[in-house]
C-alpha cells in the first residue's frame, strides 16, 4: 500500500450502539465541511480479487453508497468468531493487495497475523477510493464510513457481534482513534502511529480549507479524547522514522484512563506493525469476558531480543 510517514508533533447514529453527548460525531452536527477539490482518490482501479482461499471481496453499506471491502474466511463453518476492522495507511481511502502480498517484516502492513489467528479481520475502502462512490473528505466522512463497516460486520454469521475491534496503521491509526471518538462500538481500538493534528498531514490527504480552524478540529483526535469510552492503545516505534513525537504529546495531554500510550522499543514506523499486530491477535483471542478486559505493556512491545 502507499507508504505515509508523517513526521509530526450529513451524521449516521448506529443502532446499538453508544454515542456520548461530547463525542466528535455530536461536535460535527450542524456543521458542513467544503471538499475543495472534489476528488477521487488516485488510485481509482478497482479492488483486485483476493486469493479465494484467504479473503472475500464484499460491499457494506454507508451513507454515501455500497463501499468495497475484503474479509477474511472463517476457520470453521457455524462458529462464531471475534472480528477486527483494520485500516491500512497511506491513501487509505483505496485498497490494493496489501493484505495478502508478501511482504518483508520490517514493513509488513498486511495485517495477517490477525487473519492467521483465526479472527475475521475485515479490510474496508471507503468514499471516493477505488470506484466507490462520493469523493474524498480527508478524515471526515470517512469516520461514518468506519462505522458502517462495523455494522456490516456485527451482522455476519460467522462474527461475533459483542467482539468486535477496531485498528489501524499511520493514517489508518489516525483513523481509528477518530472512530473511537465517534463511537463506543468497538470493544477495544488499536492504533499505530496516528497524529494528533490533522492539518500537519501532506495537503494531498487533505482536501478542505487547512486555514479554517474548525475544519481542522473536527479531523483532529486531539480535541476529543474524552470522548473515548472504550480501551483504546496508542503505540509508536521509538526508532527513526516515527511519529513518536505524536504519541508523547498525547501522553502529555491525555486525562481519559480509557487510552494507553504505548512507545515500542528497537522499531520504526513500519517495523512495528508485524510485532504489534502478532502481539494484539494474542490478546483478541484471550479477551472472551463479558467486557474488555485487554491490557498491553511496553515491556510486552520491546525489541525482539526481550519478547
Amino acid at each position: 500500500m502507499k507508504r505515509l510517514l508523517s513526521l509530526l508533533f450529513p451524521l449516521m447514529l448506529l443502532q446499538g450502539c453508544s454515542h456520548a453527548p461530547a463525542n466528535l460525531l455530536a461536535a460535527r452536527k450542524g456543521f458542513v465541511t467544503h471538499i475543495s477539490p472534489k476528488q477521487n482518490d488516485y488510485y481509482t482501479d478497482p479492488l483486485p480479487l483476493p486469493p479465494s482461499d484467504q479473503l472475500k471481496l464484499v460491499s457494506y453499506p454507508s451513507p454515501i453508497g455500497p463501499l468495497a471491502a475484503y474479509v477474511s474466511l472463517p476457520p470453521k463453518a457455524g462458529v462464531k468468531y471475534p472480528a477486527i476492522i483494520w485500516i491500512i495507511g497511506g491513501d487509505f481511502n483505496s485498497l490494493d493487495d496489501t493484505p495478502w502480498r508478501l511482504q518483508p517484516a520490517s514493513d509488513d502492513q498486511s495485517a495477517r497475523a490477525f487473519r492467521e489467528a483465526g479472527i475475521i479481520t475485515m479490510y474496508p475502502s471507503f468514499r471516493g477510493g477505488n470506484q466507490n462512490p462520493g469523493y474524498k473528505e480527508g478524515f471526515y466522512g470517512e469516520v461514518n464510513d468506519v462505522l458502517s463497516a462495523e455494522a456490516y460486520l456485527a451482522k455476519q454469521p460467522d462474527v461475533d457481534p459483542t467482539r468486535i475491534y477496531l485498528g489501524g496503521h499511520s493514517t489508518g491509526g489516525t483513523m481509528a482513534v477518530l472512530a473511537a471518538e465517534s463511537s463506543s462500538c468497538f470493544r477495544a481500538v488499536f492504533a499505530l502511529g496516528p497524529v494528533t493534528l490533522i492539518n500537519l498531514y501532506p495537503k494531498e490527504y487533505l482536501p478542505f480549507d487547512t486555514s479554517n480552524e474548525k475544519e481542522v478540529e473536527l479531523r483532529s483526535p486531539r480535541f476529543f479524547l474524552n470522548a473515548v469510552h472504550r480501551p483504546l492503545f496508542v503505540m509508536e516505534g521509538t526508532d527513526s522514522p516515527s511519529n513518536l513525537k505524536s504519541l508523547l504529546y498525547l501522553k502529555k495531554i491525555n486525562t481519559n484512563p480509557d487510552i494507553h500510550t504505548i512507545p515500542i522499543d528497537g522499531y520504526d514506523h513500519f517495523s512495528e506493525v508485524l510485532p504489534a499486530t502478532e502481539l494484539i491477535a494474542q490478546k483478541i483471542l484471550a479477551d472472551t469476558g463479558s467486557k474488555s478486559d485487554v491490557f498491553i505493556t511496553e515491556s510486552e512491545l520491546a525489541n525482539p531480543a526481550s519478547r
